[in-house]
C-alpha cells in the first residue's frame, strides 16, 4: 500500500521515498514507493509528471492500493529517493479541475444540471451538463464562477465518517460506498471526488468560457482556467490589437470596424463582378454570328469563365470554348444552347489530359496541357 501524500497536502511539489519494487516492462520501467507525492491519473485529472532522483517519471497509475511510477531508467530496490513533481503541470491541472468543480457547482444549484463528462486536454477542458444553456445563460454562469474565484474561498477535502456520510450533502452520478471522499466550496458545491485541488478559489485565478455547444440531450462547455485562460486572453488580446492597428480603430471597436470593412468589401466584389459582366459583354460582342469559338482568358474563377463562356454561347452559333489558366494547367467550360456537349467534353478530356463533366449544353472541369496543344486539337476538329 503506497501512502498518499498528495491528499495529505496538495502542495506539496518535494518528497523522499524508499523504493518499494521495480520491474522493467520494455522500455520503461513500472516503480512503486513507500509513499508518493505524484497523483495517478483518475477522475478526469491527468497523471503527475517529474522525477524520482535523476530518473524521469514519464507517467503515474493507480493499481489497488499502490500507486505506480512509469520511469524511463531502473532505480535501486530499497533505495531513498527524492521526489519532485513538475509544478507547473500539476498546478494547470489543479486550476482546471477546481474551476471545473466552482463551474459544476453553480450549475446544479440553479438549473440542477449534472456533470456527465469531463476531460482536461493539452489547451482546453471540455466539461458536459444534462441540460441546455442560452447564450445569456453562459454568460451570468460564468460571471458568478468568476466571483466566486474573487471571494477566495478555502478549499475543503476530506473522508467523513460512516456515521457523518449520510448527513453531507455532495454531487454524485451514483450512490457511493463508504469510504467516499468529498471535495467542498464553501456554498458552491460539495461533490464525492478523488482528485486534487488549490488550496482556495482565488488560486484558480480567472475562469473563461470559450463554447457551448449542443451535446446529446445537453451542452459541452469549452474552457479554461488560471494559466491557460491568461495566455489565451493574452493571444485574444495580441490579435485584436493588430487588427486595431490595422484598421486604425479603438481596440474595443474592432468588431463594428470589421463589420464596415466587410460591407465595403461585399459592395466592391459586387461593382466588381458587374463591371466583369460588362467586359464579358464585349469579348461575346466580337464573337457574334461566328461559328464555333475558341477563347483564352487569363486568371478568372469558376463562376466568371463560366459566365463568359455562356455570353459567348448566346452570340456565336456553334459551341463556344473557353479556357483559363498557365501554360500546362488550364479550366475550361464548353457552351452551347441547345446542343448535347458530353461526347465532346468526353473525348477532349481523354485527348488532353482532363477531367470534367455537366450538364448536356454545358461542360466544366480542366485540362493538364498547353495551349499550342488546345489550339492543334480544335484546329483537327
Amino acid at each position: 500500500m503506497t501512502r498518499k501524500l498528495f491528499y495529505e497536502d496538495c502542495s506539496l511539489s518535494r518528497f523522499t521515498a524508499r523504493v518499494a519494487s521495480c520491474e522493467n516492462a520494455g522500455e520503461i520501467w513500472r516503480v512503486t514507493l513507500d509513499a508518493t507525492a505524484f497523483y495517478p491519473e483518475g477522475g478526469g485529472q491527468a497523471a503527475d509528471i517529474g522525477t524520482l532522483g535523476n530518473v524521469r517519471v514519464l507517467d503515474t497509475r493507480e493499481q489497488g492500493e499502490e500507486v505506480i511510477h512509469f520511469c524511463d531508467a531502473p532505480l535501486e530496490i530499497g533505495a531513498e529517493v527524492e521526489g519532485c513533481i513538475d509544478w507547473a503541470h500539476r498546478f494547470d491541472l489543479m486550476q482546471q479541475h477546481t474551476g471545473e468543480h466552482i463551474l459544476s457547482g453553480i450549475l446544479n444549484r440553479r438549473f440542477g444540471y449534472q456533470n456527465v463528462g469531463f476531460h482536461v486536454g493539452k489547451d482546453v477542458m471540455e466539461v458536459d451538463f444534462d441540460g441546455p444553456l442560452t447564450p445569456e445563460e453562459v454568460l451570468e454562469v460564468e460571471a458568478e464562477a468568476n466571483r466566486v474565484i474573487w471571494e477566495n474561498l478555502p478549499m475543503k477535502c476530506w473522508y467523513p465518517t460512516p456515521e457523518e456520510l449520510p448527513n453531507v450533502p455532495y454531487r454524485s452520478k451514483r450512490a457511493l460506498p463508504w469510504p467516499v471522499r468529498i471535495v467542498q466550496v464553501p456554498g458552491v458545491d460539495s461533490c464525492a471526488c478523488c482528485g486534487i485541488h488549490v488550496a482556495a478559489t482565488g488560486q484558480v485565478g480567472i475562469i473563461k468560457i470559450l463554447s457551448c455547444v449542443k451535446f446529446h440531450q445537453g451542452v459541452r462547455l469549452e474552457m479554461v482556467c488560471g494559466g491557460r485562460a491568461w495566455e489565451y486572453i493574452r493571444g485574444v488580446f495580441d490579435q485584436n490589437k493588430q487588427i486595431q492597428q490595422q484598421l486604425s480603430a479603438k481596440i474595443l471597436e474592432t468588431a463594428d470596424a470589421v463589420r464596415k470593412l466587410g460591407d465595403s468589401l461585399s459592395a466592391e466584389k459586387l461593382r466588381a463582378s458587374n463591371l466583369e459582366k460588362q467586359v464579358f459583354g464585349y469579348i461575346a460582342d466580337s464573337y457574334v454570328n461566328r461559328a464555333d469559338v475558341l477563347h483564352f482568358a487569363e486568371n478568372l474563377s469558376g463562376s466568371a469563365l463560366r459566365e463568359l463562356a455562356e455570353q459567348i454561347s448566346r452570340r456565336c452559333t456553334g459551341f463556344a470554348a473557353v479556357f483559363s489558366g498557365t501554360d500546362g494547367q488550364y479550366s475550361y467550360c464548353l457552351a452551347a444552347p441547345g446542343q448535347d456537349l458530353r461526347s465532346m467534353g468526353k473525348e477532349m478530356t481523354a485527348a488532353l489530359n482532363g477531367r470534367g463533366g455537366g450538364k448536356p449544353e454545358f461542360q466544366q472541369g480542366s485540362l493538364q496541357a498547353t495551349r499550342r496543344e488546345i489550339e492543334a486539337y480544335f484546329a483537327d476538329k
